[in-house]
């Protein structure tokens, strides 16, 4: 392969970075938008306001067009902060107490009393849990990844999503991370291998041309 290539040949010519296929039964995904990762008194946060935000307006339109909205939330029981590797490295994420605050999804989402919340104890919304089966169960055929954070938990449910076979769209709007680097560089591959990578203003469109 040539030097000359530009990153752009490259992908494109390995097959990469393809359109997703849009279904007629989506559902929306808010991905651990709770107050240990949205409210900045917390060293685990970092302000995901206008996200959250964005994210608030697909919420909305989606339920009220009947399509499911689910949130996910990290708890942790006592016992797991010194029983799962992950909390090993990342050792913040031992704070996500259950019955805490911190795992209590922000309020600044919308969140509504019918809305489904996926308790998780790691990075992907689908590992450990019965998110699957919820959108099977719903007729689901694609589905859209918001949330925190973009390189983390974001990806992590994005890949699994693809692997448990839906079409994934993730508006870049409505994920946030604690820096910029990690983010842009994880919404470009997610968008080369995994996902449609779009903005808000896109699926608010597609999700009101699903009912007319």
């Amino acid at each position: 392969m040539s030097s000359t290539l530009s990153q752009k040949q490259i992908y494109s010519e390995a097959g990469f970075g393809e359109k997703v296929p849009r279904g007629t039964r989506p559902a929306l995904i808010v991905v651990d938008f709770s107050y240990g990762f949205t409210d900045t008194q917390y060293p685990t946060a970092a302000d995901m306001s206008a996200q959250i935000a964005a994210t608030r307006q697909l919420g909305d339109v989606a339920r009220q067009a009947g399509y499911p909205v689910i949130f996910t939330t990290i708890a942790y029981q006592p016992w797991e902060a010194t029983a799962l590797p992950w909390l090993k490295k990342a050792t913040g994420m031992a704070a996500l107490r259950a019955g805490s605050r911190l795992v209590q999804i922000d309020a600044a989402t919308g969140i509504q009393p019918g809305d489904p919340i996926v308790v998780k104890h790691g990075a992907s919304a689908f590992h450990g849990t019965n998110l699957a089966a919820l959108l099977c169960g719903a007729g689901v055929d694609t589905v859209v990844v918001t949330g925190a954070t973009t390189s983390g938990c974001v990806r992590a449910t994005v890949v699994d999503a693809v692997q448990s076979g839906f079409n994934v769209l993730v508006p870049h709007d409505c994920c946030a991370d604690r820096a910029q680097p990690p983010h842009d560089a994880n919404l470009y591959d997610m968008g080369q291998k995994y996902a449609d990578v779009t903005d808000a203003a896109d699926v608010l469109a597609w999700l009101q041309s699903l009912q007319t």
